[in-house]
């Protein structure tokens, strides 16, 4: 495996994990990583639908730190750890996050789409009482409302993330029923200096493709593309660069011959 760094990773300070952040990074060190780079979850105005506390997504950031801090220096001298955010955008909080992602020296800031309109496609109401692919084109519209709002941040992370909670999944979708959207998307991305992530949490979840599928991968290369990381989405150290290799496939056959790290906010790129 020819990717070292696992750019997506969540420890017990995101609210949907239980993780210990030692035990993540040993597990790391063991796979021969070289980079770890934690983005525990920030969502402001996440609206909970099923009983949990609506504050579940919002992070200690003081305590995450500080933990980060203290594993960094423990662990210097066999993995180099980051120190990243994954903020929850939505149109009507940009100004928050925005005052949030200059608040602390992060190395990197995954933007991602949790919430559509004020639902959570985790949950099957978002999909009740219409087709399918019309509740994927919402979504898919919404990260562009969430571009166009807000720019503080590295890459777009998991862009067809919706796929992965929809009624038959990615079984029925092709990203080229959205061919226009996806080309503003990624224009824009482009445009603003942006990148995207190669997502592999949804090959965990029955996916038969990544986040985003090849078909958006390629056409973000054809565009002019050319910042990809790689996470795992790991909420525990089991998952951990897991399905590495088929993002590597994947990375090769769209035409990239590397991959990126971001450090202080700067993108580094490392030969496949």
């Amino acid at each position: 495996m020819k990717i070292t760094a696992d750019c997506h990773l969540h420890s017990s300070h995101s609210g949907d994990s239980d993780a210990s952040m030692e035990e993540m990074i040993l597990r790391g060190i063991r796979q021969g990583l070289e980079h770890m780079c934690f983005t525990e979850h920030n969502d402001f105005d996440y609206l909970s639908q099923d009983g949990t506390p609506d504050n579940t997504f919002l992070l200690d950031t003081g305590s995450y730190l500080q933990e980060f801090n203290y594993c960094k220096e423990k662990y210097q001298e066999k993995i180099r750890l980051l120190f990243g955010v994954e903020l929850g955008l939505q149109p009507q909080i940009a100004e928050k996050n925005t005052d949030y992602a200059k608040s602390f020296d992060f190395d990197f800031i995954i933007g991602s789409s949790h919430v559509c309109h004020e639902k959570d496609p985790y949950y099957p109401s978002f999909f009740a009482g219409r087709r399918e692919e019309d509740a994927y084109g919402e979504y898919f519209s919404s990260i562009l409302e969430n571009i166009r709002a807000f720019s503080d941040f590295d890459v777009y992370g998991h862009l067809d993330y919706v796929v992965r909670y929809g009624p038959n999944r990615d079984r029925n979708y092709s990203c080229e029923k959205y061919r226009e959207i996806w080309d503003e998307i990624l224009l824009l991305l482009i445009e603003k200096g942006k990148g995207i992530e190669i997502n592999t949490g949804g090959v965990r979840k029955g996916l038969l493709d990544l986040h985003p599928c090849r078909g958006i991968l390629n056409r973000y290369r054809e565009l002019g593309g050319e910042i990809v990381t790689i996470g795992s989405d790991a909420h525990e150290p089991s998952a951990i660069a897991d399905s590495f290799p088929m993002a590597e496939e994947a990375l090769k056959a769209c035409g990239f011959r590397y991959y990126t790290v971001f450090e202080k906010r700067r993108p580094r790129f490392y030969k496949l």
